[in-house]
């Protein structure tokens, strides 16, 4: 079956958080972001052409901050992506596009609502302002509240919020009050994740200096814990290791990834999963905008081995809560999951980590906040 979901990457910034390692640049020359544009979409042709896609039922742009563009590049972009694939958009098409607080005037989201697209993801991540400076974030808690609701006045509903969590001189009470006033929002959906210290980030560089106070791993867990609770209070359903959801508005788009299914990956420094393949694309602009010209722009190409197409699938889905279907892996690889990872099942059920119901091997309760340590137990 031909992919269902694409990805784009949008790679723009107004500047570098400190925390964040993406494919994503600082610029203020507008025709670098035009050339982009040009590129991106002789990417996209020359893609659909080769491999035409399914039913699209999912569309997702991130970056990098997708909202940097203007409203005419917005614009530009966005019919760009209806002319390439609007002929294979389902009715029930779910298209995501990732914003920052702060970069969304109601003009622009008029534009972006006008053609096509119907979920929000603004990355907030905290309710503090003195933390999101020193996250480097360029908003603060009043660009929220303006930011939601300029897009509820040109219509848009399905609007999820990314927070974090463990983030340095971040207490208890800090978090729990952003989580009160990210409650208060009334949006549909969650995401929220444990700060990763990368390399290649201002935070690594403090990290190795030991000028990074961060929580200690039992404060983390206990933020971890506490908004678990409090999703659960309000109605959000834990579908996922780091992401809620009122009923029926689960991210489709990243359930792909969970489920490991295959999508498109277009743009600087994507990687994207088509016909047993995975891909990644150039990440510098400058290679991958002259790649763009020849033709695609991929830089790595390679096979999905079965065994690691059999890892993927467990350590993937079960970082959903409802688990790994043990029929679809089956149907898929010809196997049952207890042929290939018997004795690991047996023994992380025997230490309380998994459980099997209903068809589905999953965490429980007691593994849920351990999954990594359990994930890597499926790795050859």
């Amino acid at each position: 079956m031909q992919p269902q979901s694409v990805y784009i990457h949008i790679p723009f910034c107004t500047n570098k958080c400190y925390y964040c390692d993406f494919n994503s640049f600082v610029t203020n020359n507008p025709q670098l972001v035009w050339d982009y544009l040009e590129a991106l979409k002789k990417e996209m042709e020359r893609t659909f052409s080769c491999q035409p896609p399914g039913p699209v039922k999912t569309v997702f742009v991130g970056g990098g901050t997708p909202t940097f563009l203007d409203r005419a590049q917005m614009r530009m972009f966005l019919e760009t992506v209806q002319n390439c694939l609007g002929a294979y958009w389902t009715d029930d098409l779910e298209f995501t596009m990732e914003a920052n607080p702060g970069t969304t005037d109601v003009e622009k989201l008029r534009v972006m609502r006008e053609l096509g697209v119907n979920r929000l993801s603004f990355g907030v991540q905290s309710f503090d302002n003195a933390l999101l400076k020193r996250l480097g974030r360029i908003h603060d808690t009043d660009d929220v509240y303006r930011s939601i609701d300029n897009a509820r006045e040109v219509g848009f509903e399905n609007i999820t919020i990314d927070l974090m969590f463990g983030l340095p001189d971040q207490t208890m009470e800090i978090f729990r009050d952003t989580l009160e006033k990210a409650f208060a929002l009334g949006t549909t959906h969650f995401s929220a994740y444990s700060l990763k210290v990368e390399e290649n980030t201002l935070f690594h560089t403090l990290y190795q200096k030991d000028q990074l106070p961060l929580p200690s791993e039992e404060t983390e867990l206990a933020m971890y814990m506490l908004l678990i609770e409090e999703m659960e209070k309000r109605g959000y359903l834990q579908y996922e290791i780091s992401n809620f959801a009122k009923k029926g508005f689960e991210s489709k788009h990243n359930k792909t990834y969970w489920l490991n299914n295959e999508y498109y990956g277009l743009g600087a420094g994507a990687h994207g999963y088509v016909n047993g393949e995975r891909h990644v694309n150039a990440g510098p602009l400058a290679v991958y905008m002259q790649m763009s010209k020849e033709g695609l722009p991929r830089v790595e190409q390679f096979a999905v081995p079965r065994e690691d197409a059999m890892e993927e699938q467990m350590i993937l889905g079960l970082r959903l809560t409802e688990g790994v279907e043990l029929e679809r892996f089956a149907q898929r690889f010809g196997v049952s999951v207890h042929d290939i990872f018997g004795k690991i099942i047996e023994e992380e059920v025997a230490k309380g980590m998994l459980e099997e119901r209903d068809g589905f091997l999953r965490l429980t309760k007691r593994g849920l906040p351990l999954g990594n340590e359990v994930f890597a137990r499926f790795l050859r």
